[in-house]
């Protein structure tokens, strides 16, 4: 069994990373157009920065949830990739492997030659790349009309999987949105795992809502008794 797991902010809601498009979260309080375009950037890059070293701060100081630590347990004991929506590196400090499609938050980039390097907790307009020394540094974040990374990497994936999970993700921002529809077509079993039911709830094979921490423990759980049961 092959599993591919999608993850979004509603995993890290409960470390005390906010999510975008529920009430309350980053995108009614904070204009997509002013702070994650690259024209945004190219406007104000101190308000940008600003905005992101905010968000790095929390990514910081926030600690991974049972969630998290349940599917590093997963990933370590099945074949499972994880794909992430994420930009913090809960993932990683559970101990698990994530494909970061758009971007990480305590990763810097090169505008001029894209070279990456770990961010310092606050980015300045000023900073220099390492490598070609030139003060055109940014997030390492993919913005609002830029193409998401590894995207062959996550096509090969979903086309050799068995099984297609989806966790803590609203479901309307594409095309991690589509994953579950390209499941369907590949005869893929899918299973949605949220706080309550996303966009395309109605395309799962089978739903679950409630807290990340008590659901994803506990479907990990039934997977791993599963698997024993077979062997």
């Amino acid at each position: 069994m092959a599993i591919v797991i999608l993850t979004g902010a509603g995993l890290s809601a409960e470390s005390g990373l906010g999510t975008f498009r529920d009430k309350g979260g980053v995108w009614e309080r904070f204009a997509i157009e002013d702070v994650a375009t690259p024209e945004a950037f190219a406007k104000d890059p101190r308000k940008v920065h600003a905005f992101y070293n905010t968000r790095r701060k929390q990514c910081i100081e926030a600690e991974p949830n049972a969630a998290h630590f349940a599917l590093a347990t997963l990933q370590a004991t099945l074949p499972t990739h994880i794909v992430t929506q994420n930009v913090d590196d809960l993932h990683e400090r559970a101990g698990s492997e994530a494909i970061h499609m758009h971007g990480e938050l305590r990763q810097a980039l090169c505008a001029s030659c894209e070279h990456r390097w770990p961010a310092p907790d606050a980015m300045r307009i000023q900073d220099h790349c390492p490598k070609c020394k030139t003060p055109s540094t940014r997030p390492d974040i993919v913005w609002f009309g830029e193409i998401p990374y590894h995207m062959d990497r996550i096509q090969k994936l979903m086309a050799e999987a068995s099984l297609f999970v989806s966790i803590g993700t609203s479901g309307q921002v594409y095309p991690a949105a589509g994953f579950v529809a390209d499941a369907n077509m590949r005869g893929i079993r899918t299973v949605e795992l949220n706080l309550e039911p996303s966009e395309g709830a109605s395309l799962f094979d089978e739903t679950r809502y409630g807290p990340a921490t008590e659901i994803v423990p506990q479907w990990v759980s039934e997977m791993l008794t599963a698997t024993q049961v077979v062997n």
